[in-house]
């Protein structure tokens, strides 16, 4: 994205400057809502070249890829307004998606498990087809088991395990969570904190999904695509924007830059300073010159990893904040692309190319390394090139550096159209093309040296003009609209003046936040 000559030397010196790391939905929205509400001009630094973090576009060959899968809705009446202000929702405006791009379709959501070659109801509904598929022994176990947690639920949850089996009991986790959670971080739920659970599955449980399939039997009485009443991982509906997740931060990107502000590409932060307790200024790197250039500001907004935060402030920060920080740990995420003639599951009566209608699909199988496959046909038709075709992405979760994040480009697409083909989701002369995209430090673990993040965020803290938003830049595993919610609370803070930071870490620790997954 080209955003013309313009450089920051242009800017008015007369006005304070924000400096904001990274171009993913916290850095834009604090950009956007400082240009909105304050006098102070935003400065956007980006490493890579694209726009919108994880939450980004990639286009290849016409098909685009929404890495991860993102489904805009929110229980935020202040950030649905916010989206609509940028791209109209289609119901709202009753636009035609055929006449207009620049708009969010309502999309029927719809995900299920692929486990023993079978498909499960996302999340399990106990219907005579799930009683059938599990057999009538395997149902009694987890319905004796989960009594069982609900008689005598463990005291104290010391791990994720534990909050697994108070929720759902041990049988159900063992069979449907255990080996899923484990292939994802790559670590026994054992040795994860049990914060993982309360901040993404905190309302979820049996009862609550027993609950929900009840209410779905009703007469539907509201089409709000906020679905305030109901828990993230049971909505039926979600808005989306019509050529993926980074159409809506693309624009965002562009209005920021029409109002004065600036978004820089390709610039990497190598040095933070800091003077009297406030941050005085960067070092960054131009990736495509080579040239370091130190760019002053009167406020510092930080998505980038905490641990590369702790790392670029220097041997200003004590020793043992620096171990605290080196000890962080993420986990890293590598999508295939395949694009196919057609693939081979298919739902009664789908006469379709793709065959099914989920937007993606758990994959639990134990023998198989991929964890979860996206339909883009399903997200939006628009983000397929050729209708005829079926255009999926296979997501894995992996570490840098490791036997996956080495293998070369076209081994893995081969190495995943064999994945597919073995669990017979697909026939590998159906493939016609492939891609594959790797993003580093894409998930913030509960694991390593989190246990002491606290510390880390007290001494960070200190520096009251510096304002961590954003997933990484918390170390926190917050959906997109609690990233931008985080931001929005950070650029109140800098029009009231309060430099406690609370208000943005209470941001999805509050019942109103939370959305969970």
């Amino acid at each position: 994205m080209n955003f013309g000559p313009f450089t920051i030397s242009e800017m008015d010196m007369s006005k304070k400057k924000a400096l904001i790391i990274g171009a993913g939905p916290a850095g834009l929205t604090a950009a956007y809502e400082l240009l909105q509400k304050t006098d102070v001009a935003p400065i956007v630094f980006e490493k890579s070249g694209h726009i919108g973090g994880i939450s980004k576009t990639v286009n290849y060959k016409g098909n685009r890829i929404d890495i991860g899968g993102h489904r805009f809705f929110s229980k935020s009446d202040r950030v649905m307004t916010w989206w609509d202000k940028i791209l109209p929702f289609q119901t709202l405006h009753d636009v035609d998606p055929t006449e207009r791009d620049d708009l969010m379709l309502v999309r029927q959501r719809k995900s299920r498990i692929y486990f023993t070659r079978q498909f499960f109801d996302y999340p399990l509904k106990l219907t005579p087809t799930t009683i059938r598929q599990l057999g009538f022994v395997k149902t009694t176990k987890m319905g004796m088991s989960y009594m069982r947690s609900l008689a005598f639920p463990i005291r104290n949850e010391q791990h994720l395990e534990h909050f697994f089996i108070n929720r759902f009991g041990r049988e159900l986790y063992q069979t449907f969570f255990k080996s899923y959670t484990e292939k994802v971080w790559g670590i026994e739920c054992d040795k994860i904190s049990p914060e993982w659970g309360a901040q993404r599955i905190k309302g979820l449980s049996i009862a609550t999904a027993i609950k929900h399939f009840a209410k779905s039997l009703l007469p539907k009485e509201t089409t709000d695509v906020a679905q305030k009443e109901t828990e993230t991982t049971l909505i039926e509906q979600f808005l989306y924007p019509k050529y993926g997740p980074g159409q809506m931060w693309e624009e965002v990107a562009r209005q920021v830059h029409n109002q004065g502000g600036q978004v820089l590409l390709h610039r990497k932060i190598v040095k933070i300073h800091s003077s009297d307790g406030k941050l005085t200024g960067v070092d960054v790197l131009n990736s495509e010159t080579n040239e370091i250039e130190t760019i002053h500001g009167d406020y510092v907004f930080s998505t980038m990893p905490v641990q590369e935060l702790i790392e670029s402030l220097g041997n200003t920060v004590p020793d043992e904040m620096r171990m605290i920080g080196s000890g962080l740990m993420y986990r890293d995420f590598i999508t295939v692309g395949l694009l196919c003639n057609k693939l081979k599951i298919r739902d009664k009566g789908n006469t379709s190319r793709v065959g099914v209608r989920d937007n993606w699909i758990y994959i639990q199988e134990p023998d198989v390394t991929v964890g979860r496959l996206q339909i883009f046909n399903n997200w939006s038709p628009y983000m397929v090139a050729d209708p005829e075709t079926a255009w999926i992405g296979l997501e894995y979760f992996c570490q840098e550096g490791d036997e996956l994040w080495n293998m070369k480009d076209h081994e893995l697409i081969a190495f995943g159209a064999g994945e597919m083909e073995k669990i017979g989701i697909l026939n590998k002369e159906d493939v016609l093309d492939g891609t594959v995209l790797r993003v580093e430090k894409t998930y913030p673990a509960y694991f390593g040296t989190y246990n002491r993040f606290d510390e880390l965020r007290s001494y960070l803290d200190t520096f009251s003009n510096l304002f961590l938003i954003g997933r990484n830049g918390m170390h926190r595993y917050n959906n997109q609209d609690h990233s931008m919610l985080t931001a929005m609370t950070a650029v109140d803070s800098v029009i009231s003046g309060d430099t406690s930071k609370s208000h943005i870490w209470s941001v999805n620790t509050e019942k109103e936040y939370h959305e969970e997954k």
